[in-house]
């Protein structure tokens, strides 16, 4: 079996850098959770405390109007005045049912939201998914490390400014933000909370990256509509492929091409079906344009895969000298540990090409091989090493 060349030069990478924990709110969780804050800056209650606990209280709700809370969970939040945070809530019409406070700890009382109840006019319509990582998310972000001991007017803030943040951790403080809170936000760059405070600007400090609410703005969200709706629609699933029309379509291709199709459907590591193969070839994907949702995505991606390139390009001079065909960019993605969306996928692979770690013979598929760059940086086949140093 032939052997992939690499140099000495490329065995010795540079130090990766850590990769960054991910975003624990998809682009409409995020959204949701500044649904959530929003519906509590709303009601009319009269201390930071009863909004604090409302957060948590709401989001509980959500789904069945009922939100279960335990004297553990209050007593986690460090409220200044539990007592009186329950009693605003009482205040508007929130039905508590039992001592929360000064009972059981672990007993939870159930609490009743009137418009949670409602079947209409639903404040915050979330899927059960949704509720749970919104949730989860408003749980790590009034723990997080630098806002773990500060006032609930400070956390309550940090969550504000968290929600509000994009995918590159800049945001505005929103203008519906509660007065103690707004009094706080100072307070969450001293922390380190906040990396940057200018005005109402302000930039996430790395640190909480993973709580940013990935918030856009309504130009953005305008831009990606208009993306969509541009998009070609797609095409409907062709007819299965018998093996009288797939010998048909193979005997018309040249030899070169016919030897690497039936690399591919005969490749002993793979084993894929023929109508898999079939499909592939005779009907290769249209490229659609990345929605900026995808180009900002793989920014992110980007900076925690500085070695993509060298990485990619190796693990393709391998496979091929394996299989003897390159491989899919779902394999490519999988042998690396890359875990990613199927469009997120597509456009890290387009871009490793662009940058010549990679080249194919587009559209045809599995004829991933190391581009020219690799092959300057001594990884290719044995074919390219020979041609590289004529």
């Amino acid at each position: 079996m032939p052997k992939t060349v690499i140099s000495q030069e490329t065995a010795a990478s540079p130090p990766v850098k850590p990769v960054p924990p991910p975003f624990l709110l998809t682009t409409r969780q995020g959204e949701a959770a500044r649904a959530l804050l929003s519906y509590v800056a709303e009601l009319p209650l009269a201390s930071v405390d009863a909004q604090f606990l409302a957060v948590v209280v709401a989001i509980r709700a959500a789904r069945g109007g009922v939100g279960n809370v335990t004297g553990t969970d209050v007593r986690s939040l460090k409220l200044e005045d539990p007592r009186r945070a329950v009693a605003d809530l009482e205040a508007v019409g929130w039905q508590v049912p039992g001592p929360l406070v000064d009972g059981d700890q672990d007993v939870p009382v159930g609490i009743r939201v009137p418009d949670m109840s409602s079947e209409t006019d639903h404040p915050l319509p979330l899927g059960k998914g949704t509720r749970s990582r919104v949730s989860g998310w408003a749980m790590r972000a009034r723990i997080a490390k630098p806002v773990k001991k500060a006032s609930p007017a400070t956390r309550l803030a940090a969550l504000f400014l968290a929600a509000h943040s994009t995918s590159e951790l800049h945001g505005r403080i929103p203008a519906h933000l509660p007065e103690a809170c707004r009094a706080a936000v100072p307070e969450l760059a001293v922390k380190g909370f906040l990396a940057d405070l200018s005005g109402d600007a302000y930039r996430l400090d790395p640190v909480v990256r993973h709580l940013a609410g990935l918030f856009r703005t309504p130009a953005e969200i305008a831009e990606e509509a208009r993306a969509e709706a541009s998009r070609t629609p797609s095409a409907p699933e062709p007819e299965p492929i018998g093996p009288a029309e797939w010998d048909a379509w193979k005997s018309g291709v040249s030899p070169a091409l016919r030897r690497h199709v039936e690399a591919v459907e005969h490749c002993a590591l793979c084993r894929f079906s023929t109508g898999r193969v079939a499909k592939a070839f005779m009907y290769p994907p249209a490229d659609i344009p990345a929605p900026r949702s995808v180009l900002t995505a793989y920014d992110v991606w980007e900076d925690g895969h500085p070695d993509r390139g060298p990485q990619a390009a190796g693990f393709a001079a391998a496979f091929r000298a394996e299989h003897g065909h390159g491989p899919s960019y779902g394999q490519l993605c999988k042998g690396l540990g890359w875990k990613l969306p199927r469009s997120l996928r597509g456009f890290v692979v387009h871009r490793i090409v662009a940058e010549d770690w990679l080249t194919d013979t587009s559209p045809v598929p599995w004829t991933l091989r190391p581009g020219r760059v690799a092959q300057a940086h001594g990884i290719a086949l044995p074919g390219q090493a020979a041609r590289s140093t004529r």
